[in-house]
């Protein structure tokens, strides 16, 4: 059972990018993951590229590699164990791929701005953190802009000792944008090590389904799905982010504005 935690005003919202802000289905960095390991004869599915997603880059290759499955892959093509080096060597194989897909991938989910303009109408700052390096994320953000999206404050998985599930970039946010305590800071995610992050943080944690990597869907495939279909893939995603230990799960951002009423609401 969670612990419930004195609860401060809200004063800082910390997003997310790929699958929470923008790229909805959380895109960009399955395809590059696909084509670093091809490049070294190892074929991913979409299934197996997406399971560590969340963490650093080069933590999310290193996570692949212990798949028993890609393992042997490897063992088969190479014949031999995969090492340190090899991680690296996918690592630098990646990023170029990264920038460029990322490139292609840089729509604002709905609803995102009209969620910011009500955060910001109650005086919360807006914060953000990635996975993705600062080389990735800035292209990133200059398409989040062009679009009316700009954090106040942003912070990438290379510019601190350790990405998710560390809590060193919330804190980087925090101490930015002058807010404590942890209780007035909801960390918002579709992954589970943006909500172990979070807590390792000792923030409030939301979980989004419906446009993240859970639910790995475009727009259209989502609505092309029976409500059955729908209903079911988003039970899935919300029961493995609450298990994870996030505080709220919703399906997407236009159910934030409430769940902040809510924390403000409760008594001190």
């Amino acid at each position: 059972m969670k612990e419930i935690m004195k609860t401060e005003n809200i004063k800082l919202v910390i997003f997310d990018w790929a699958g929470t802000t923008i790229d909805y289905g959380c895109f960009a960095p399955i395809s590059a993951f696909i084509k670093a390991f091809k490049a070294c004869g190892v074929d991913l599915t979409p299934q197996q590229a997406r399971g560590p997603m969340g963490l650093h880059k080069q933590d999310h290759i290193r996570s692949l590699f212990q798949l028993e499955e890609i393992a042997a892959q490897w063992e088969s093509l190479h014949q031999r164990a995969w090492t340190e080096q090899d991680v690296k060597h996918i690592y630098e194989t990646f990023m170029p791929l990264q920038i460029e897909e990322a490139k292609l991938f840089t729509d604002l989910v709905p609803g995102l701005c009209e969620t910011i303009s009500i955060l910001r109408e109650q005086g919360i700052k807006i914060g953000s953190t990635t996975g993705y390096p600062r080389i990735v994320a800035e292209p990133v953000l200059e398409a989040a802009r062009a679009q009316g999206y700009a954090p106040d404050f942003s912070m990438c998985a290379d510019e601190v000792p350790a990405g998710r599930p560390a809590p060193w970039m919330i804190y980087r946010n925090m101490e930015a944008l002058s807010v404590f305590p942890p209780s007035a800071v909801v960390k918002v995610g579709d992954t589970v090590p943006d909500i172990e992050a979070g807590l390792n943080a000792g923030t409030w944690t939301v979980g989004l389904t419906q446009t993240g990597s859970e639910v790995g869907l475009t727009v259209a495939e989502f609505e092309a799905l029976s409500d059955e279909q729908k209903a079911d893939l988003l039970a899935t995603a919300e029961t493995k982010l609450k298990n994870a230990g996030a505080h709220f799960v919703i399906p997407t951002l236009e159910g934030l504005p409430g769940i902040i009423d809510e924390l403000n609401e409760r008594e001190n």
